[in-house]
């Protein structure tokens, strides 16, 4: 008797169901493409998930926020999951995917083999233990989003592990021989504080911390920022092979640090906080790293990242951790600032001799001293929905991954801002008849009206630094006239949702993630940005004068909208916009226009 095997035929094959590929998994489906979601775990989100609770990161800077399906992913658990629970946190990612029509999603699916037709791959292969099933999935363009690269030994596509050597690319690193070291992986510690005293007892195989041993790594549990990230090892060994022998150290060295915070007499207010989850899966932060037509190095992101096929954008510190981890007798890490946001080009996003892989994620083309950077998960994310795209144009022209960087980057860029994606530097292309449109708004018309089409979707320093939002009277109609009638096939709504979350509750750290590490009594309750508009309605009129009710909703909790537009010649597009989540008479958007 032999395993049963499922055979699936899709256009898009996406290993690695974390945020990125998570991303670009749902930003093909969109597209029209049919698209396969293979993931190893139970759960989605990655380094984001219930199994390893490390908080979305990214861009650091004003107004750098990473928007796009990510935001979209932030925005609804805002909604719906306003104490930071993370089963509630499980469920809208998994929903996110599963109610894709366009997507297959297979979980509990470890790949493990790939065929390959020349420099190409044409199938792989994953054994699910759950059903103890195979299941083999064809397709004409797969993505290895699993952070670990598997598809890198198993097709042959080109890698890199390790440290380069400083001279290699000229990076400003210490690192004077190229190694194999990386950074290390973790298991994290949630605790609460609770009313009553509470005892804890480790396990026998626990290891005993001291006060000299956390000299560099003090546990502050009075700070929201506490998540214990530096409990980290593995870097001076193999951080894929040794995985199951680091994580057991891990474990030793987590219920540690539960045991010092409880007993050792050294943590103010111990025998009021108490252990509520120790994870058992580490959080990887470096392993393979793909190699693409570009290698992205430290100079590329210390200069802005100037590339012309910017798909993506990091902003995250270069923070390069110790290959010994938590054993490391120094600073756990090493951070330089980065110029936030810098711009991350297509061609690190694809293999450069197997012609059929895309990669995003912490694996993608870029030099160890870069990667300290770009391997933060909202950075990810964005990456992930490039990808994406970029398959989804692929299967629309019957293009390779390098045949859309030759042939259609810029449409490739003006997916990613209509999706709203923000490229730095970049302008949202207007549709001549939009330009061309009569633009109106009932009563009196603010100032910076035609701010509405002219492209830029935030308050951005890169743009001037002036404030683009238009704000409108509630319940009073901008109105896009045309002249003869026209065809149309979108509108596009982008609303102002506080990137910089100053309208949430809590401190910096409380407002700028949608999760939490510890709890406290006093760890609030969050809403959505009370700035973002609540309900609107968008309305046309025909050439023939009918007019039509396109959409709306009481309950907008999008901060960018594409919305379909009847098929026919329209004398009129209107926009009307009631509340905001926060009240008040007036609301703001960036952008409003048709195409």
């Amino acid at each position: 008797m032999s395993f049963p095997t499922i055979e699936h035929n899709v256009d898009f094959c996406v290993v690695g169901g974390g945020l990125a590929g998570m991303c670009a998994a749902v930003a093909a489906a969109r597209g029209g493409s049919r698209v396969a979601l293979v993931h190893d775990r139970p759960v989605l989100g990655g380094n984001a998930s219930s199994e390893i609770r490390m908080w979305i990161c990214g861009a650091q800077g004003d107004n750098d926020r990473e928007t796009g399906l990510l935001e979209e992913i932030e925005l609804a658990s805002l909604h719906l999951n306003p104490d930071k629970l993370y089963p509630v946190w499980d469920a809208i990612l998994y929903e996110k995917v599963r109610c894709e029509p366009n997507i297959t999603l297979l979980l509990n699916c470890s790949v493990f083999d790939a065929a390959m037709d020349g420099d190409r791959i044409t199938s792989v292969t994953g054994w699910q233990g759950t059903a103890q099933r195979m299941h083999r999935i064809r397709a004409s363009l797969f993505a290895d989003c699993s952070g670990d690269s598997v598809l890198a030994p198993l097709t042959g596509a080109a890698y890199r592990v390790g440290r380069e050597a400083a001279s290699e690319f000229g990076e400003k690193t210490s690192q004077q021989a190229a190694d194999r070291q990386t950074m290390g992986m973790s298991c994290l510690i949630q605790m609460r504080k609770t009313d009553r005293p509470t005892r804890f007892v480790p396990p026998v195989w626990a290891k005993k911390l001291t006060e000299e041993d956390l000299r560099l790594r003090t546990p502050h549990m009075e700070s929201s920022g506490e998540n214990f990230w530096y409990l980290e090892l593995g870097g001076n060994r193999d951080s894929i092979h040794d995985t199951e022998e680091t994580r057991d150290e891990l474990l030793a060295l987590a219920y540690g640090m539960a045991d010092y915070i409880k007993n050792s007499g050294n943590v103010p207010d111990a025998d009021y906080w108490e252990p509520t989850w120790i994870g058992f899966l580490p959080g990887k932060r470096e392993s393979r790293r793909m190699v693409g037509p570009v290698i992205v190095t430290q100079g590329d992101v210390l200069s802005g990242g100037r590339f012309p096929d910017v798909v993506a954008y990091g902003g995250w510190p270069l923070d390069d951790h110790h290959p010994d981890g938590f054993y490391h007798a120094g600073n756990p890490n090493l951070c330089g600032e980065t110029p936030s946001p810098y711009g991350i080009p297509y061609r690190a996003l694809y293999s450069v001799n197997v012609s059929n892989l895309f990669f995003a994620g912490r694996n993608i083309s870029v030099t160890h001293a870069a990667l300290s950077s770009t391997r933060v998960m909202a950075t990810c994310a964005l990456l992930g929905q490039a990808v994406g795209t970029a398959a989804d144009i692929a299967r629309e022209y019957g293009l390779s991954p390098n045949g859309v960087y030759e042939e259609k980057i810029d449409l490739l860029q003006q997916r990613l801002m209509d999706d709203g994606c923000f490229l730095p530097c970049h302008t949202r292309k207007i549709a001549a008849v939009c330009r061309d449109a009569a633009l109106s708004c009932e009563g009196e018309a603010p100032e910076n009206l035609e701010n509405l089409r002219g492209g830029i979707d935030r308050n951005h320093r890169l743009y001037g630094g002036e404030d683009r939002r238009v704000t409108l009277p509630l319940g009073k109609a901008v109105t896009y006239a045309f002249d003869p009638p026209a065809k149309l096939r979108f509108a596009r709504l982008r609303f102002d949702a506080d990137l910089n979350r100053d309208t949430l509750p809590g401190d910096d750290t409380e407002r700028k993630h949608v999760m939490r590490a510890n709890r406290a009594p006093d760890s609030p309750s969050t809403h959505l940005p009370t700035t973002l508009v609540k309900s609107y309605a968008l309305t046309a009129v025909t050439a023939a004068g009918d007019r039509i009710a396109v959409a709306g909703t009481d309950e907008n909790i999008l901060g960018c909208v594409n919305i379909p537009l009847p098929d026919a010649p329209l004398a009129s597009v209107s926009l009307t916009l009631f509340s905001t989540w926060g009240g008040g008479p007036t609301a703001a958007l960036f952008a409003f226009d048709v195409r």
